[in-house]
Formats: C-alpha cells, structure tokens, sequence
C-alpha cells in the first residue's frame, strides 16, 4: 500500500507500536497506522478490527487474533501483554491493533505500562474514536452552537464488566447536555434508570449506533424513555453507542444523505 512521500518513522525490531484502528470503516485509518500495517511483522489484532483493514497489512505479517468480546471466551489482559513482550524480545516489530483509539475506553495504558516495566521500546499512534466518527457517520454532531459547548463520554461497563459505580450521575447530567455512552447495549436498561433517576427527563432524545463507519451501519433514534423498548423491538445489537441530548435530533437533518458515498472500499492486499 503506497503512502504520500512523507517522512514517516521507520518501525524497528523489538519495538510495539499501540495503533488505533479507527471505528472500522478502513478509510479512517491514519497514515501513521497504514504505515505500521506496512513495516510490522506480526499484528494482534482485536475483536472490533475488521478484515478490511487487515488485508492492508503486508502480505507476509503473521496475523494474531486477541479479541476481547462480552460473553464469549476471551484472551487474558495479562497474556496479551505479555505476549507483546514474548515477541518484541524475539526481535519483532509488533503491531498492537486495537479498535478506536487504544487510550479511549481501552486497554492501551495497560499494555503501555506492561511494556515500560519490561523495558520494551513502544510508540502510540492515537486513532479515530467510535465516539467521535462513528457519530459524524450516523449523522449526529457532538456539538452545536445552539443545543451544548460540551459533552461527556463514559463506558457502559467497567472493567468487570458491570455499570461503573463510581461515577456521579447527577453531576454528570446538569454538567453535560450531551451524554455519548461507549459498550452501552449489555446494560442499557440499567444506565437509562440512571440517567432518568439523575435527572434527565423521559423525552430526551437518544439514539443507537451500531456497527458505527460499516456499511451495515444502523442507528436508531428514539427518546430516553423509549430507547429500550424500541431497541428490542428493532433487534440491536453490540457494538453500539449511546448518545443523549438534542443533537440526536440533527439526524433528521443530516442523516438522510447517503452513506454508502461516504464509506471507503475495502483496502487491496499490500505490496
């Protein structure tokens, strides 16, 4: 896969770069993660990286699958952490791949910090959060001049894979008239009773984003008291965002235009 003629780093033996995949559409890839696709001698690659991105890896990198799904059998964190360390210090160029950005309701600091403690040169290479592209695909802006100047993003589940129960919900819904809520289908029943007992009222806008930038992409938009019953009704599914606030209503405006214009072909096999 060809790259402009710019200066990029050049990925050495016994380094891990931790690069974000973007939320899937191949075409948000960043050039700096093309380019580790193009240099890396293995990929481990999680559950929410596509095949289309990962053809854009050379043809000869061993591809290593380390997905992380709810209620399916999982990779320990510890071994995939110490796995990067296993094949850096054999002297490979190791390619985290995670979806997102790894620093975004991910396990890049984990892997990060595993990796200083065992002395393993590592890079970051940020990527295009769900949050923020998979919404501008939906059709949903995460601000306007008229509805909010801010917006507060929080994990459906934490690491246990519970409701995080340390954040202050009521703080959270007078500060933020926009609320976009990662991993948020497992609990969703449980975090709508928390946003209504916050605060929020039951006809707030929300809407679902599932398959955020693919081409199956749906989005559903409802109201708070609503989203529920209308998600099991229209079969949602993991993975999907939440978004909550009266940008969900733009998507009247600008979620008609075609997206099919928008999403990139899948990437050709590297040369």
């Amino acid at each position: 896969m060809q790259l402009p003629a710019l200066e990029m780093p050049v990925f050495q033996p016994g380094w891990v770069w931790l690069a974000g995949a973007g939320p899937g559409d191949p075409g948000l890839l960043t050039l700096h993660a093309v380019n580790a696709l193009n240099q890396a001698d293995v990929v481990i690659y999680d559950a929410l990286v596509g095949d289309a991105i990962l053809r854009c890896a050379r043809p000869n990198a061993v591809l290593e699958y380390a997905g992380k799904r709810g209620g399916k059998p999982s990779p320990k964190q510890r071994d995939i952490s110490l796995r990067l360390v296993e094949l850096a210090q054999a002297g490979k160029r190791v390619l985290r791949l995670k979806g997102g950005d790894p620093f975004v309701f991910g396990r890049g600091a984990e892997e990060a910090l595993a990796l200083r403690d065992a002395n393993i040169p590592f890079r970051i290479i940020p990527g295009i959060s769900a949050g923020i592209g998979g919404l501008a695909y939906a059709g949903i802006p995460l601000t306007h001049r008229d509805t909010n100047s801010c917006v507060t993003f929080l994990t459906g589940h934490n690491a246990s894979g519970e409701v995080p129960d340390s954040l202050d919900w009521a703080a959270m819904v007078r500060a933020s008239p926009v609320l976009v809520i990662y991993m948020a289908m497992k609990h969703l029943d449980i975090l709508v009773t928390k946003l209504r007992h916050a605060g929020l009222s039951g006809d707030r806008p929300a809407a679902l984003v599932q398959d955020a930038t693919l081409p199956q992409m749906r989005v559903l938009t409802s109201s708070l008291d609503r989203i529920c019953a209308d998600a099991q009704a229209a079969g949602m599914a993991p993975p999907a965002l939440l978004v909550v606030g009266e940008v969900v209503d733009l998507h009247a405006v600008f979620g008609s235009s075609d997206l099919q214009a928008t999403l990139s072909p899948s990437c050709q096999a590297a040369s």
